[in-house]
This record gives C-alpha cells, structure tokens and sequence, in this order.
C-alpha cells in the first residue's frame, strides 16, 4: 500500500468537558497541523453534540443571537445562562443547551449530589423563548450536572408533582420516591402551539440495569447508595409519566428516555417533545452551517477528539459519529483524546483507525486541564508528523 500525506483534512471534535468548546479544540488542533502541513487545506468545523456551545454554534451559523437570562442554576442559586434565536431560515427557532442552566460545570464539587440537583433553570429558559415568541424550540441534551427525571423543568413551566398528602414534591431526583400525583393543568398555555425536539443520545434509557442512574450517576458524585436510591425513584417517576403524562413512546425504556438524567422522558411525557437522535437533529437539519458528509468525501483524513475516550465513546459520542460517517467514504480517522480510559481501544471496532492520548507523559490531571491548548496543539502535531514519517517510508 502506497501512503500519500494528507492535504485535505477534516477537523471535527467535540468540546473537552469543563476545559475547552468545541471550537477551541478545532481551532487548536488545526494550529498543530499547520506546523506540519502548512499548506494543506483545512476544515475545522467543531460539532455540536448538544452539550457546552451548542447554542453559540448554532447562533452564529444561523445569524442569530444569544439572548442571557437569570435562572435557577442546578444547585438552587441562581445562574446566567442564554437561549439561542435563531436567524435566516430558522428564524423562529430557540436553541436552548441543557449545560448552560443544569450543566456539570455549575455544580460545586463538594455540593455534586444529584439526588438534589434540579432542571428548573431548563424550564425557565423555555419560557423565556415562548414568552419572546418563539414556537419551536430545539432542546441539547448534553453535559448534564442534574437526575430528576425533568422534573424540575416541568414545574418551572407551570406542572406541580404531588405526594400522597397534596402538597408538591421539593427539587430533586431523590424526591421522586415521594410523586404520588403529576398536574399538568398549568403548563403555559403557548406550549399548546410549539413544537419541542429534543436533541439526545438514544443510547440512555431512563430505568433498568442500564438506566441513566446507574450508568452517569455517579460521574454527578452519585455515592453507590444514591444509585439506587435515584433509579428507584426514577421507577416511581416512569410510572407516574405513564399515568399522569402524555408519553407517546416508551418513558421507561424508550430510545433518549435517560437523556441528561432522564430529562428526555419528563419533556417527552409532560410536554409531548420530541426526542431525536442528536446529530440528526443538530447536523441533519442543516442548523448547523455545514454539510459534514460532504466535507467528509472531500477529506483524505478526518480529525476528531473527545476529552477522555473510553467504552462509551462508542454510545453516540461525537468521535463515534465522525467514525460512522467516515466509513461510508473510507475516509481515515485518527482521534485525540484528553485521556484514555477503560475500553479505549475497542473503538477501533467502529472505524477510528489509532488514537493518540494528549499529556506526552504521565501529568497531574488538574495541569492536564490547565494546559489543554499547547497540549491538543502539540498531540496534532506529532499525530500528523508520525503520518508524514509514514508516508515517506512507504514511498521508499
């Protein structure tokens, strides 16, 4: 096999969670392989997955604006978040990223207990995008810092969750044990009018051995007790969705179901949204100002990147997407990873052809953060200098 040196390359990662967006670690990586290839020809186009800068991409590919609101953040205090309106032909359209008012990065990491934290600031922001007219609203899911089931969002927007006395349930997914009734009598009124997609992976379901409880709990600083204290009240929650709701699909088990610590099955079931694998709804859409299958024809090589690569990479993560699309062209993959984790290399099964790990030795995990810029940058590098090192010796 004769191996040429790239020069139409494809950049397309996803942000690194609490450290840099996706179109910093685009932009970084693009610097790397210009001290390579300075001539090749480049496009860096970070992708939006639903998570931390969904709404700012969209914004600009659109032509809109990002419009701040005060709301309740995910520990009770409140926080500055935005809703996106879009403009051009989706004018009409809010973008609201989950992250931005329920996110992991606004939960102190000595108050991380998601059997408290709460969705409310996701349903403050719905009402501030129908109350500024908008009549569909597209919902990322992604980054999450909460696991109550939606719940927080659905009584932001006028529902009240019940016990068995009558009197409504306090914030959080540990409460859910406790829901006895769900009135949705007072949702706002506009809801009746406007369409709600929400944008999530399929892979998380809300209940069972594989609900969202039992397998993103404990990244939110769930102990092994709260496990099972959440997924026994996400149980109780399901079937109060069932009976009390208006759930067209599955609430249980239904693909998104466990979206953002099962915000997916509250907005599904209280609201009627729909929920749509994320890259259809954000890439698919044209929302997002490019053509990536296109792009992906044109590429001898595509560069993607995820903060850590382990075993869920392959659950609908951004390089696991970047990797399906490339096989339909036989486009090659390489992915930078902030760290390798358990199962890394199983995602050589789904088309990413090598990884390369960031920190060029052993590092403190909080310098490794610190300093992701000059790292991605220079991981690019020598990812693209070993490709060069390739492709001369193959040409000997």
């Amino acid at each position: 096999m004769v191996m040429v040196v790239p020069q139409r390359i494809l950049v397309a990662p996803s942000g690194f969670k609490e450290s840099m967006s996706a179109a910093e670690v685009a932009a970084a990586i693009a610097a790397g392989v210009r001290r390579v290839l300075p001539g090749a020809h480049i496009d860096a186009v970070p992708v939006p997955d639903g998570g931390e800068g969904t709404a700012e991409a969209l914004a600009i590919a659109t032509g809109g604006t990002l419009v701040p609101v005060t709301v309740t953040g995910p520990v009770g205090d409140p926080v500055t978040a935005a809703w996106a309106r879009l403009g051009g032909a989706a004018t009409g359209t809010a973008v609201i990223e989950m992250a931005s008012a329920a996110g992991l990065r606004l939960v102190p990491a000595d108050r991380r207990d998601p059997t408290r934290t709460t969705t409310r600031g996701i349903g403050e922001l719905i009402r501030a995008a129908l109350d500024a007219g908008a009549r569909r609203i597209l919902i990322g899911c992604g980054d999450s810092g909460t696991s109550d089931g939606g719940a927080g969002a659905l009584t932001a927007l006028g529902a009240r969750i019940l016990d068995a006395d009558g009197r409504d349930l306090p914030d959080g997914g540990g409460a859910l044990a406790a829901a006895d009734r769900l009135d949705l009598s007072g949702l706002h009124p506009a809801l009746a009018d406007t369409e709600i997609v929400v944008a999530c992976n399929p892979d998380n379901v809300l209940c069972g051995p594989r609900g969202v409880a039992r397998v993103f709990a404990a990244q939110k600083g769930a102990t092994a007790a709260q496990i099972d204290e959440l997924s026994d009240a996400f149980d109780v929650w399901a079937g109060l969705l069932e009976r009390d709701g208006r759930p067209d699909f599955d609430v249980r088990y239904g693909p998104g179901s466990g979206a953002s610590g099962g915000l997916g099955a509250g907005l599904a079931a209280g609201l009627g949204a729909q929920l749509q694998p994320r890259f259809a709804a954000l890439l698919d859409s044209g929302l997002a100002g490019f053509d990536l299958d296109r792009l992906m024809a044109g590429a001898d090589l595509a560069i993607t990147a995820e903060g850590a690569i382990d075993r869920q990479t392959r659950m609908s993560k951004v390089p696991a997407e970047i990797a399906r699309r490339a096989q339909r062209t036989g486009t090659p993959v390489l992915a930078l990873a902030g760290s390798l984790r358990d199962g890394a290399e199983t995602v050589r099964d789904i088309g990413i052809d090598t990884i390369v790990a960031l920190p060029p030795a052993p590092m403190p995990m909080e310098y490794a953060v610190a300093n992701a810029e000059p790292l991605l940058r220079d991981a690019a590098e020598r990812a693209l200098r070993l490709i060069v090192l390739g492709a001369a010796i193959a040409a000997r």
